[in-house]
């Protein structure tokens, strides 16, 4: 352990720190320093400067213009097209359709000569005969309809008047009632239950229970509270005259004038000052990236 400063330990977290391979050499100051220092020593790459785009051969990297289709084979495009009308004139089976007649054209306006049908008696410019125009007849006539809503109003609806007809209260419930008993009447017995019914695991009333429930508690008697402490006379208020202390006047004990010391003697290891124990320490740990690339 060093006689002034602190342990390695308690420093690095380490029993003994290791050497440095530094020692020694000169301190280079950070301050104002060129981002890429090599860069303004010694010979650089020099550019011829920029070139622009002419006619010439000056800027491209080639010494001389390359043509892209240089050697290719010559086409004629019309002796192409000649050898494509010879094929397709070899698959004819035959000569080429001639009509027996040229066209016919017509020789004036109203003349049919040249068409395929000729007239049609549908276009004759010949006035039709008119048919006599015979009336459908007169609608049947009915009454106006009769104002009202027809609820509560006699002779508006379409048939003859309904009768009044007296209905019980509650009719559906009497006749429900009915045919439950006479379903009750037709059965025999008790309706057949089988034990072996599958069911489900909870029941549907969780409060449900087979067993017959414990009488109840009855509630505890309430107890009467004991009526508070009153003295018989009130408590006396300290004054001039002491009257609310036990004793009527302080007893007087003599005491000379001396300044006490208080702190008392202490020793030489009780002066020293208490230094807490020191936690966990940190120490230097390899990266992630680093194990992955020794691994």
């Amino acid at each position: 352990m060093p006689a002034e400063g602190k342990s390695d330990l308690e420093r690095v977290g380490l029993f003994s720190e290791m050497s440095y391979i530094t020692i020694g050499d000169k301190y280079v100051s950070h301050y104002m320093r060129p981002f890429n220092e090599a860069a303004s020593k010694n010979k650089q790459m020099l550019p011829g400067g920029s070139k622009t785009m002419s006619a010439l051969q000056a800027g491209y990297f080639d010494p001389e213009f390359v043509r892209v289709f240089n050697g290719e084979a010559y086409t004629d495009p019309v002796q192409l097209r000649r050898r494509h009308r010879l094929a397709e004139s070899k698959k004819n089976l035959g000569k080429a359709f001639l009509p027996s007649n040229g066209d016919k054209w017509p020789c004036g306006l109203g003349s049919y000569y040249g068409t395929i049908g000729g007239s049609y008696p549908y276009f004759s410019p010949q006035v039709r005969e008119k048919v006599r125009y015979v009336s459908p007849g007169k609608n049947f006539y009915t009454n106006p309809g009769k104002k009202g809503t027809g609820y509560g109003y006699a002779n508006l609806t379409i048939g003859e008047q309904y009768e009044y007809l007296p209905e019980e209260y509650d009719l559906a419930r009497i006749i429900a009632k009915k045919a439950q008993e006479q379903h009750k009447q037709l059965l025999k017995g008790r309706p057949f239950r089988l034990n072996l019914y599958p069911q489900e695991y909870f029941d549907k009333n969780p409060y449900f229970t087979d067993k017959p429930l414990p009488p109840m508690k009855k509630s505890p008697s309430e107890k009467r509270v004991a009526l508070p402490f009153i003295p018989s006379s009130p408590a006396k208020k300290a004054g001039g005259m002491k009257g609310g202390t036990f004793d009527p006047y302080p007893s007087h004990s003599a005491e000379p004038y001396v300044v006490k010391d208080t702190k008392g003697v202490t020793s030489a290891r009780e002066r020293q000052i208490f230094h807490p124990p020191p936690g966990p320490k940190s120490r230097p740990v390899t990266s992630i990236v680093t194990l992955n690339v020794q691994r």
